[in-house]
């Protein structure tokens, strides 16, 4: 039969799909044969896409992890320290302190002492409306001791009040009272939010003391605000009557110059004011000043008629929040003023950004301050000048700042006269806002440098919640984390030499904010914990709290801090001035030697730098020409 032909061959239709193969795949089928089937039309291409993206997100993450888990496995674990003493507490513990043989615990209902050698309860004092949240100790010795609380968290006005206590007076004066020594008994000054207990009497009868001199009351620095002064004479008039300079107040500007240029700044950033909302009244008062007692210095004389000495407190260093000025007040100065009266500084350090945090070290010899645009200086305040500054990386906010005991090295002291003056390194713990740690290394001799100890980790739970040196053993720190881990870490190594652990049933309290204390006299620490409880409503209603005791003397810890060799020192505070004069020369020469070597380097960048200019001048003269 014959066959039915067509006339035209049957032509194949064009892919109707973009990504369908092309003309450089033909040999796809054969390296991967799976893919034979036909390409996912949309939408499903899309939601194949995003399921693959998450899923390799996914096994990133997890990969991570398991590199993690693997390098924490091949490091070398902490060992576990477990408490050598424990004791409760009736109550909500917010606070603790020692001095001497007791254990003072501030509580949500007054407070309560405890011997140190048995934890044996002696006394408390119950007050229903007196919640102590932070407390501070003092032996005066023949066993009594001065309690220093807060128990109120402010009023609408605040400032700042410096008392004297009359200690020897306190002595003699509770000597004479029956049963002085059995027990406490208050005595209550109350300011705009501290009050001041003394550790008196047995039978909380009000024994007769002699009442604290009040030596400074500080206010808040006011807001500035637009000059009434009619010319720089009339400024110079105001600086001459004993004014300060610094606090911004003796300037020309008027009010309605201030007003133009708020004008001016609202309407150009006008977006972003919006965005972020109304900010706060620049005309609010600081609710919180920070302060600190300083020794006998050169930086702030108090005059040849004003004797001091070398042990005891000469100035109190003092800021407000949000504040750039750091105001120095003499506390042995004759008083002239009434105390009560608008009191001006003796020095103000102007900074360049809002101070964040400051440390004293416990020689009282450096001074850091740490601002809000994440510069650090320290200051040698018996040489007068700073010692570095430094600024943290990625400019990191900086949370707190602690002096490590290295710096006692340094310490006060410089060798003999006559003798070079060594270069002391000054070591600085860093704790930034968003839980990295780092330690900063100062010297007068070299640039300083800064190592990073721990470094934000992703788990929220492993951030650092607080630091606190330790002075038993050299560059160590107690770091808090916000997981309960309470380690002991040497800076030296960045690595954690033990790990304070509590008992299973129990945990440590408010990890993010921890109540503990150091006794620097038998190195222990002292921390609080609460029994685990799967009822938080139970859990809230515990009506006692439990403080573990931790003896560093009790572990093996002397041979991850070996001590360093004690150098043969003298005083600094009682050197001649001429003595103290040849040593600040000295240090000046030794950083001109180190600007020798710099200087060709810099003579050849002017050198490079003047001919260009000149060629530049040229090229425009010649321009100029018709």
């Amino acid at each position: 039969m014959p066959a039915r032909v067509r006339k035209h061959p049957l032509e194949i239709p064009p892919p109707s799909e973009e990504d369908w193969l092309k003309d450089d795949e033909e040999d796809f089928f054969l390296q991967d044969p799976e893919r034979i089937r036909d390409v996912l039309p949309q939408p499903f291409r899309m939601v194949n896409k995003l399921v693959m993206l998450v899923f390799e997100n996914a096994m990133e993450i997890i990969e991570r992890r398991e590199t993690l888990r693997e390098a924490q496995k091949l490091k070398v674990q902490p060992t576990k320290c477990f408490p050598t003493a424990e004791f409760q507490v009736t109550g909500t513990a917010n606070c603790l302190s020692v001095s001497g043989k007791f254990i003072f615990v501030g509580l949500s209902v007054g407070l309560a002492a405890f011997r140190m050698y048995d934890c044996k309860q002696v006394c408390v004092w119950d007050a229903v409306k007196t919640e102590i949240c932070v407390i501070r100790s003092s032996d005066l010795g023949n066993e009594h001791h001065v309690l220093l609380t807060v128990d109120e968290m402010g009023n609408s006005k605040v400032w700042l009040e410096v008392y004297r206590l009359p200690k020897d007076s306190w002595l003699k004066e509770t000597e004479r009272s029956p049963g002085a020594a059995a027990g406490l008994a208050f005595r209550e000054m109350r300011s705009s939010w501290t009050s001041v207990e003394s550790f008196v009497s047995a039978n909380k009868a009000e024994a007769k003391l002699s009442l604290p001199l009040l030596l400074l009351k500080v206010k808040p620095p006011k807001p500035i605000t637009g000059t009434n002064f009619k010319g720089p004479l009339d400024a110079l008039k105001k600086v001459d009557d004993g004014s300060v300079l610094g606090l911004g107040h003796n300037h020309l500007i008027k009010d309605s110059q201030w007003e133009q240029q708020e004008a001016i700044f609202r309407s150009i950033y006008r977006e972003f004011l919006e965005a972020e909302g109304e900010s706060e009244s620049k005309d609010e008062v600081p609710r919180r000043a920070t302060f600190h007692f300083l020794l006998p210095s050169w930086i702030l004389q108090g005059g040849l008629e004003i004797k001091v000495q070398p042990d005891v407190p000469a100035s109190i260093s003092v800021y407000w929040d949000g504040s750039h000025n750091l105001c120095f007040y003499l506390l042995n100065r004759p008083l002239k003023e009434k105390v009560d009266a608008d009191l001006k500084p003796d020095v103000v350090w102007p900074c360049a950004a809002p101070i964040a945090c400051s440390a004293v070290s416990s020689c009282s010899r450096y001074l850091a301050l740490a601002c809000e645009d994440s510069a650090i200086t320290i200051w040698d305040k018996h040489l007068g000048y700073p010692l570095s500054v430094t600024a943290m990386p990625e400019k990191r906010p900086i949370r707190s700042i602690h002096f490590l005991q290295s710096a006692a090295a340094a310490s006060s002291e410089t060798p003999c006269p006559g003798v070079d003056p060594p270069s002391p390194t000054v070591e600085l713990l860093v704790l930034c806002t968003d839980g990295s740690l780092y330690l900063l290394r100062a010297s007068r001799a070299k640039k300083p440098s800064i190592t990073l100890l721990a470094d934000r980790p992703e788990d929220p739970n492993l951030v650092v919640s607080a630091v606190v040196p330790v002075l038993a053993f050299p560059s160590a720190a107690l770091v808090f984390s916000r997981d309960g881990t309470v380690s002991l870490m040497n800076t030296a190594t960045s690595q954690a030499v033990c790990c304070f652990n509590s008992p299973p049933s129990h945990a440590v309290a408010s990890p993010w904010q921890p109540v503990f204390t150091l006794d620097t006299v038998n190195w222990c620490l002292l921390l609080r914990g609460d029994e685990q409880q799967a009822d938080a409503l139970a859990q809230s209603r515990a009506s006692h709290s439990t403080i573990f005791l931790f003896y560093f003397n009790s572990y093996p810890l002397e041979e991850a801090f070996p001590k360093k060799p004690d150098l043969p020192f003298k005083s600094l505070q009682n050197m001649p001035l001429f003595e103290r004069c040849n040593m600040f020369l000295r240090d000046r020469q030794q950083r001109l030697l180190g600007l020798e070597e710099q200087l060709p380097e810099y003579w050849s960048r002017l050198q490079a730098r003047a001919a260009a200019m000149d060629k530049e001048s040229q090229k425009i003269k010649g321009q100029k020409k018709p």
